[in-house]
């Protein structure tokens, strides 16, 4: 198919009855009183306005106009976000019509759930959570069980939270840093000292850089007096050295070692990354370029299962030829950064900043879905001839109708062994390639977040013993990190 010069292939191929018959077909449903509706409902989520959605609604129930998921969603998701006792009253009504007319989705559940957190009942979000699951087979996503574990984690509910965290585990969803944020606040804050460690922990394996509101809370931790009174007296420093091997360097995860008072300090390291702390030069650890070759064909395999191979394969020949890149852009996910509407000029915003940070002033690679450049007839001129210039240049890559995105930008920048710009978590990717260590040490080294900021980390060590067992620090050193925030041993 061609869009104004932007040419994708797809090998679902249509006739032109068909196409026409398509065509038509999706111009009478957008006029249709439902597509109206849809329509209308939609422009008040982007200017969120929920009274006028409202109205929308009580006219369509009037009129007897058929509502179906998206209406229904589109009207709770409004409620939930006006954050007032009508939206919490209408909401609630609306879900009750909606059951007894259309079958829920997650999307549906998870708006639900946060309902039920603005009206403070964690137990009835945590219910809906698990009448999705269990009831619906529906399976809920990290977001589904945020307002649950919130809720519970803002009441002090320890025992509650840390069953919410291990439903979501048993699920297979991985909490990320503001729910071991959560977890790790309310352990504080009931003494559960074998909790806060294993919170100190996850966030370690699988946080690693942490938010300023994280960094404060894990400060606060070590400077109160339940942790100056945790640990033991006396090791086996034989056994805590082949832990640390054993745990890849820089923890050993044994426990609590020591007691007494810990040593809290924020420092700054210099622009070769040397700690003006403990003076150890911090090191970002390479990855062997074998183990990246052989992840981007396991990789690849794993796509051409999941994709149509024959377009997959397409892409990896254009890639040959175009590539490699500095790096890749998640356009879909740069695009909708803070906004639930796509925003061009906000990715052409990010390109150029990308472009600006290659040695060789290269455009970055955008891969956008065939869906993101229907209708750039109507952009404005200047978004139409960026468009243009990225696909002249090589800098453009549009995936196939009916295909996933995320695979595609995935491999081009593991491929080409560069950076990748996304706020995109990549749970769903995480999960696939279970039994690998390289992936999360890959997004750590490669993943950029948009808009470019300084990063904090941390580095934790939970040895109280003489400095020369203390493991060597090895932190992934980012264009913009200035910050380290470093919990020394035990005065």
């Amino acid at each position: 198919m061609d869009y104004n010069g932007l040419v994708y292939i797809t090998n679902h191929q249509q006739t032109p009855q068909l196409q026409m018959r398509n065509k038509s077909e999706i111009k009478a449903l957008s006029e249709s009183p439902s597509g109206k509706l849809s329509y209308l409902l939609g422009r008040c989520s982007k200017d969120n306005n929920p009274l006028e959605a409202l109205r929308l609604y009580d006219e369509a129930l009037v009129n007897n106009v058929p509502l179906n998921v998206e209406h229904y969603n589109k009207l709770l998701y409004l409620c939930s976000s006006s954050n007032t006792e009508l939206g919490l009253e209408r909401g609630f009504e609306i879900f009750r019509k909606m059951e007894s007319n259309v079958v829920p989705n997650e999307a549906t559940f998870t708006t639900m759930a946060r309902l039920a957190a603005f009206k403070d009942d964690p137990e009835m979000a945590f219910d809906l959570v698990k009448k999705m699951k269990e009831g619906c087979g529906i399976s809920p996503r990290l977001r589904s069980y945020v307002p649950a574990l919130s809720g519970f984690c803002k009441k002090g509910l320890a025992d509650k939270a840390y069953e919410v965290d291990g439903y979501m585990i048993e699920n297979g969803v991985m909490a990320e840093e503001g729910e071991l944020g959560l977890l790790l606040r309310v352990s504080v804050g009931a003494g559960r000292v074998e909790k806060v460690y294993e919170m100190l922990q996850r966030l370690r394996g699988s946080v690693r850089q942490v938010s300023e509101e994280t960094a404060g809370l894990v400060e606060e931790w070590f400077r109160s007096g339940v942790a100056e009174g945790v640990g033991v007296k006396s090791w086996d420093v034989g056994k805590v050295k082949d832990a640390v091997v054993e745990g890849g360097g820089g923890w050993h995860g044994v426990g609590w070692l020591g007691e007494g008072k810990w040593e809290v300090t924020r420092i700054e390291m210099d622009e070769s990354g040397v700690c003006g702390s403990c003076g150890e030069k911090l090191v970002s650890v390479d990855i062997d370029p074998l183990e990246t070759e052989n992840f981007a064909s396991s990789l690849s395999t794993l796509a051409c299962q999941r994709e149509t191979r024959a377009d997959f394969l397409q892409f990896q020949e254009w890639l040959q030829k175009h590539g490699p890149f500095d790096a890749v852009v998640d356009g879909a996910n740069v695009g909708h950064i803070k906004q639930n509407y796509f925003d061009f000029n906000q990715l052409k915003s990010a390109v150029n900043s990308t472009r600006r940070l290659s040695p060789s002033n290269r455009l970055p690679l955008v891969i956008l879905h065939s869906g993101r450049v229907k209708g750039q007839q109507n952009w404005n001129q200047k978004n139409r001839m960026a468009l243009q210039h990225w696909k002249e240049s090589g800098a453009l890559y549009v995936t196939p109708q009916g295909s996933n995105d995320d695979w595609y930008w995935l491999y081009a920048a593991i491929s080409s062994k560069c950076l990748l710009v996304t706020n995109d978590e990549m749970r769903d990717h995480l999960f696939e390639l279970l039994g690998t260590s390289f992936f999360p040490r890959w997004k750590e080294k490669h993943q950029v977040w948009y808009p470019y900021s300084c990063y904090l980390s941390i580095c934790i060590d939970f040895v109280y013993c003489p400095k020369k067992l203390l493991p060597n620090v090895t932190i992934v050193i980012r264009s913009m990190l200035e910050i380290l925030v470093r919990m020394l041993n035990r005065v």
